[in-house]
């Protein structure tokens, strides 16, 4: 009886606290339904996508959109609408999986160097520059390149190049939060360094992490999808936003647009989602931006 009673406030509160910042943000409760969206289609796939993407037929290329059809056929009589299902399976497992193991590496290396310092703070930075030096899909590329295409190569290559961005990002928080008086306590403590740095000083990065992840994972999408479109990415038969646009760019944008304008659409569309899932969560968990 008392666990309920004491429950009830704590949900009450939650839910308050949910909607209050669904009132505040209203475009990033915009951006999560887009990408909620994305993230159901991706992982029901197989229910919700009309006809099978693989199944090819030869009357049916480049029929226009409606009837069997909605978004209309490709060069090869698939179904556009049941490619672009399942190729929201592959877009977003690639830049979900490059983005955490890019940003779980990041946050492991930040949390090492702003809490040890010293010449390994100093070696790792230098080589973190030179890493930063390279644009992103510069580095995707090279990499992809010398692994060849499949899914864990391009989740490989898309995330290494994120590792240095993140590590910066979690090393200066880091060096702040070393400093803290809790952090000095529980060393006062006893309390071996590394499980003060796992225990005080790594949760404290959590809000920062997730918000620069959250903000990269535009960025990913658009590196797979550029990946696959110069023939890089995650290869036949699977199919992939970027792959669908580099089938049909060039020879198809003006005798058949929908095999343009769908999968770009996509793409715009998720890559607008996350952006602002990131600046909404940026802002609420700012403690600056809070009253």
């Amino acid at each position: 009886m008392s666990t309920t009673t004491a429950s009830g406030p704590v949900t009450h509160s939650f839910m308050n606290n949910v909607w209050y910042n669904a009132r505040r943000y209203p475009l990033g409760v915009a951006g999560a339904i887009i990408m909620i969206v994305f993230v159901l289609a991706a992982i029901f796939a197989s229910v919700v996508a009309p006809l099978d993407p693989f199944s090819t037929n030869a009357r049916a290329s480049l029929a226009p959109p409606g009837g069997t059809y909605l978004m209309g056929a490709d060069m090869m009589g698939r179904d556009v609408l049941s490619r672009l299902i399942h190729g929201a399976r592959v877009s977003l497992a690639v830049a979900l999986g490059a983005t955490f193991i890019g940003s779980g590496c990041g946050a492991a290396i930040g949390l090492a160097c702003g809490y040890i310092g010293g010449w390994f703070d100093l070696l790792v930075q230098r080589v973190t520059e030179i890493f930063q030096a390279l644009p992103l899909l510069v580095m995707a590329l090279v990499i992809t390149a010398s692994l060849g295409p499949s899914l864990q190569n391009t989740i490989i290559a898309i995330a290494i190049p994120l590792i240095p961005t993140v590590s910066r990002v979690i090393r200066s928080n880091v060096l702040s939060l070393r400093e803290m008086p809790y952090v000095e306590a529980a060393k006062a403590t006893g309390m071996s360094e590394w499980r003060v740095a796992i225990i005080h000083v790594l949760p404290n990065t959590l809000a920062p992490l997730i918000v620069l992840a959250t903000a990269q994972l535009g960025s990913t999408i658009l590196t797979e999808a550029s990946l696959s479109f110069l023939g890089l990415g995650v290869p036949e038969p699977y199919p992939s936003w970027g792959r669908m646009l580099s089938e049909s760019a060039a020879e198809y944008v003006r005798t058949a647009p929908w095999l343009v304008i769908y999968p770009g659409l996509a793409i715009s569309l998720v890559v607008f989602g996350s952006n602002l899932l990131g600046d909404a969560l940026r802002d609420a968990l700012d403690p600056r931006q809070r009253d």
